[in-house]
């Protein structure tokens, strides 16, 4: 999908969530089988994914793909290579057209996928050239039918690959310094930066270094490419927290120590999907120079003790939850690092937005610009134009963001009008209202084939009526919408002001395409003190095509019924409301 992966599907043990909030709703294990935990239970494999691993976790398919795939075509490939190991490389087949949602739970993978591809660009930290950015534009539109999104995990992904032309394309990307490698699969996925890493002026550490170190040693390590699900990382030196560091299974967040100076805070086993779990502290402090070091530990952590039996187990917050921070840091300390860490603070609330939309100065002097397309789609010939632009403004870098939007770096001031007009005439806001700027959608039934429902255009048609029916009013902040088109999560629906969850619904008696809604979830902000979860309210289900009638009705209600005085968010006041005010 084009936010993250989400290769299987998680069983959804809690369907109706309660109304209250909540901050985990993974539950540690009761089973007595073993849960394929190498380092207890023994490196056997207990299932088909664990077994096919062992054979091949995925690094050695490049040379079939590049020498025998690619030359002989899509009905070449061994189907476990077509549906394991090419993902190691950042590729999935795509959904065939036509096939509608009510199918995607009863039809097998091959009857589902098409003969093309996704694929997933990897660009660690967010860091782009205009240089990258134009060579990523032209294979977009000579390879991909101009496709192009902006995902949540600043990737870009592209469509419509076919398998003839990946050596090709890998060898455009590699010539400019990016790549595929591990972008997918049960590997160690991008690692999040904050997309103003080096030049914020209010910026606590640079994390840049500690990003080409992580990277530049552990991506494509055959010790680490056999992981029992997807690891994911976030780093940030930023004091708004920018990396949505509570649901990454490890995260760095900069915070400055009282006796040891400017380092990082630890974050561990956080995740999504149908079995939601806000990471955890640890509680340590870790300078910049043992950061790889411990990052390496928790992947070790995660490769030898992780849940292999089961995939809808295999992530690292169950392991968490089964363990507790205490062992958790325990282990890592002991077995994994050699030494102790030495207690940590908390890093304060953040005081600014994370997304970096809107015009704001450098530590030089220079200007950054955040922009944002409607939810994340932007095309090859789009990105084009936004290197020219970049470029004839005086600038030859920008970052993409975990929020899918674009930050273009070193902006002199007596071009920052001229560079915002320009951005705008492409479909990127610099000041966009706080509908389009807090909407994201996943990928959906256009390409996905877990999706039960279409996203991006729903959504995207909803943004455009809501800034029409809600330009009047006064809101209080941005309202996050994120629009899923299955149970999985990549839109972060548990965290969002309004989270859609794409299923099929029942109303006035028809099943017809539509989403289950959570509300009032969030991550740390400048408005929230702490991340939790959304509430879901039983039996609150929209119509695809009513996202714009139930925001409009919600967010008008939310307005009337507020606590001003008291700068009640959404969140606050969707937590407190009755049902009858949330319908």
């Amino acid at each position: 999908m084009t936010l993250s992966d989400t290769e299987t599907r998680e069983a959804d043990a809690r369907p109706e969530a309660s109304a209250r909030p909540e901050t985990s709703r993974v539950r540690p294990s009761r089973s007595t089988k073993p849960n394929g935990q190498w380092k207890v239970d023994g490196t056997a494999p207990l299932n088909g994914n664990e077994e096919w691993k062992q054979v091949d976790d995925g690094l050695s398919v490049r040379g079939r793909i590049e020498e025998v795939y690619s030359k002989g075509g899509f009905a070449s490939i061994d189907p476990t290579d077509l549906h394991g190991r090419f993902r190691v490389w950042g590729l999935y087949t795509q959904r065939k057209p036509g096939i509608d949602g009510g199918r995607t739970a009863t039809l097998e993978p091959h009857e589902l996928e098409d003969e093309y591809f996704m694929l997933r660009v990897r660009i660690d930290g967010g860091q782009l050239t205009t240089e990258q950015l134009r060579v990523i534009a032209g294979i977009s539109t000579e390879f991909g039918r101009d496709t192009a999104d902006l995902t949540d995990r600043q990737n870009i992904q592209l469509h419509w690959i076919r398998v003839e032309d990946i050596p090709e394309i890998w060898r455009r990307l590699e010539a400019v310094g990016l790549q595929t490698t591990e972008a997918c699969g049960d590997v160690p996925r991008v690692v999040l930066g904050s997309p103003v890493a080096g030049i914020a002026a209010d910026e606590l550490i640079d994390p840049t270094p500690q990003i080409d170190e992580i990277t530049s040693r552990f991506i494509g390590d055959p010790s680490l490419a056999n992981l029992p699900r997807k690891f994911k990382s976030a780093i940030t030196g930023h004091p708004s927290q920018d990396v949505v560091h509570e649901i990454n299974d490890v995260a760095f967040v900069a915070v400055e120590h009282p006796t040891l100076g400017i380092g990082y805070d630890l974050w561990v086993g956080g995740g999504l999907s149908t079995a939601p779990r806000l990471a955890e502290r640890l509680g340590v402090f870790v300078t910049p120079e043992q950061t790889a070091e411990v990052w390496h530990g928790v992947a070790q952590i995660f490769r030898d003790y992780g849940f292999r039996r089961l995939r809808n187990r295999a992530r690292l917050k169950f392991l968490l939850a089964e363990w507790g921070t205490e062992k958790f840091r325990e282990v890592l300390e002991t077995e994994y690092l050699g030494h102790a860490l030495p207690d940590g603070p908390a890093a304060p609330t953040p005081s600014t937005p994370g997304d970096h939309v809107g015009v704001h100065r450098q530590k030089d002097g220079r200007f950054y610009v955040g922009v944002t397309p409607i939810v994340g789609r932007v095309s090859g010939p789009t990105l084009a134009e936004v290197a020219d632009v970049i470029e004839a403004h005086g600038s030859a870098r920008l970052r993409t963001t975990p929020h899918q939007k674009l930050v273009v770096l070193d902006v002199p001031e007596d071009r920052v009008d001229s560079l915002v007009a320009a951005l705008d005439a492409l479909g990127l806001q610099a000041r966009p209202s706080l509908i389009r700027r807090g909407t994201i959608a996943c990928t959906g039934i256009e390409f996905c084939k877990l999706a039960i429902v279409e996203t991006k255009a729903y959504a995207t048609a909803a943004v455009l009526e809501l800034e029409d029916r809600l330009a009047g009013l006064d809101l209080p902040h941005p309202i996050s919408l994120h629009v899923n088109g299955c149970p999985n999560s990549c839109a972060r629906i548990q965290t969002a002001d309004i989270g859609l969850k794409g299923q099929l619904v029942t109303i006035d008696g028809e099943q017809v395409p539509g989403y289950q809604v959570h509300l009032g979830g969030g991550l740390a902000s400048q408005d929230r003190d702490e991340a939790g979860l959304g509430r879901t309210v039983r039996g609150l289900k929209v119509a695809a095509d009513g996202i714009a009638d139930y925001a409009e009705r919600v967010v008008t209600r939310f307005l009337a019924d507020r606590d001003a005085a008291a700068d009640e968010t959404f969140a606050q006041w969707a937590h407190r409301a009755d049902e009858e005010a949330l319908q």
